[in-house]
């Protein structure tokens, strides 16, 4: 009799410890928040880049080195700023779309945010699209579409601006074609709803969100400002939205404002400096500890400001900005810089970032503007300068409250929602 009532016990404590191990699991709490992920990769603007795209999902073990994803039930967020000045914008987005598929099947999830050159393809801003990102475009009419957009352009020239129809100079067409090449037409009818509200490329970064929250950690492309601090991470997107169909840069808005959480570099050390109450606010009103951003190039490492409360992850990952391979991972261990050739533990204070910095350069040995970097950030008496400005890195929270316009706007941050 004991031995069945022992073995009942034992099968009891089994399905209670199943039972816990389920609800220990990952939860969408709505669109924007998911709580207990175990596991975490981040990583920033990729700018065209698929080959080195691929390798930090590889360096991450994200994915394989067919590109198929192996991560199980870890979140991977890409922050923005895919397209632009690199030529394979269309082949990571197409991998993401399969990746995030791949994912979802094993429990992970994918999530793509927001960036400026995402909306600045939506609204026609193509002065960093790439001569490769056109050509991605091009079909077999290709030319015949852009003659055919030229009479077109030629003709409302004539009805609406006679005069200057008149005097249009003989190599006009040659320079209209130089600003229009092979391609211009079909990227503007992907990605431009004013000429194709259904277009594939404006469809995908209106699914995109501004900003979202997992576990304890805010992920977004620039940076919330004082300005922001009071909106909801819903409310981030939906203002992103509306905009995003507008397709007016001439209209300010979420998508165009310096300050905006697409373009604001205060988090990341560029003036007008975050003040520290204003990172303090807003991470209290979202019960978070950490805001994970890119948007402002390190030149190759993951660097922690705020006394490691503001995480920057644009490293430069594209070629046009170095190449330099490296990405953010969160686990129940805590928060690591993950790099080509290993990972490091991210200091929890300002005061560690020097030596944080010694290990990353261990690990990119051919990177001298890390060395650079590091040799500015000792000061004069070989301690690490915590209380400003180091190269290219931001200063510390240290300085940040003294921006006076920053600090007056942080008091905003304060009132409780």
């Amino acid at each position: 009799m004991r031995s069945r009532f022992g073995m009942l016990a034992i099968a009891m404590i089994g399905l209670c410890l199943a039972c816990t191990s389920v609800f220990a699991k990952s939860r969408q709490i709505d669109e924007y928040h998911w709580v207990k992920v175990e596991r975490i990769v981040a990583i920033g603007d990729l700018h065209g880049d698929y080959e080195n795209y691929l390798r930090v999902l590889q360096a991450a073990g994200v994915a394989d080195a067919r590109g198929r994803w192996i991560a199980g039930e870890t979140h991977l967020v890409q922050l923005g700023d895919i397209p632009d000045r690199g030529p394979n914008t269309l082949k990571i987005i197409a991998h993401l779309q399969k990746l995030a598929a791949q994912a979802k099947r094993r429990g992970g999830q994918v999530h793509t945010l927001l960036g400026n050159h995402e909306a600045m393809n939506t609204y026609g801003d193509l002065r960093y699209v790439s001569d490769g990102e056109f050509k991605a475009f091009v079909v077999r009419n290709s030319a015949e579409l852009r003659d055919r957009y030229h009479e077109n352009v030629l003709a409302d020239i004539k009805t609406r601006e006679p005069e200057r129809f008149a005097s249009l100079p003989d190599d006009f067409r040659e320079a209209w074609n130089a600003s229009h090449p092979l391609g211009w037409v079909e990227h503007q009818r992907g990605w431009n709803p004013r000429w194709n509200p259904q277009g594939t490329y404006f469809t995908w970064a209106m699914q995109d969100k501004v900003a979202i929250q997992i576990n304890d950690l805010i992920f977004l492309h620039g940076g919330l400002s004082a300005d922001y601090c009071m909106n909801s991470l819903a409310s981030l997107t939906d203002k992103a939205r509306e905009a995003l169909r507008r397709s007016d840069p001439a209209t300010p808005s979420i998508l165009t404002d310096q300050r905006g959480p697409l373009w604001y570099r205060g988090l990341a050390g560029v003036e007008p400096f975050a003040a520290t109450e204003t990172v303090a606010a807003i991470l209290e009103r979202h019960a978070a500890r950490h805001i994970v951003i890119g948007h402002t190039p390190t030149q190759g490492a993951v660097w922690p400001n705020y006394s490691g409360r503001v995480i920057q992850i644009d490293t430069g990952i594209s070629a046009t900005y170095g190449g330099h391979v490296a990405y953010l991972e969160v686990t129940t261990k805590g928060l690591m810089a993950g790099y080509a050739n290993g990972k490091v533990a991210l200091p929890q204070d300002d005061v560690g970032r020097g030596d944080y910095l010694d290990h990353v350069i261990v690990l990119q040995p051919d990177n001298t503007a890390l060395k650079r970097q590091r040799a500015a950030f000792a000061d004069t008496t070989g301690k690490s300068a915590t209380d400003g400005a180091a190269a290219g890195y931001s200063t510390s929270a240290v300085n940040l409250s003294a921006n006076e316009l920053e600090s007056a706007s942080a008091a905003i941050c304060g009132i409780s929602p």
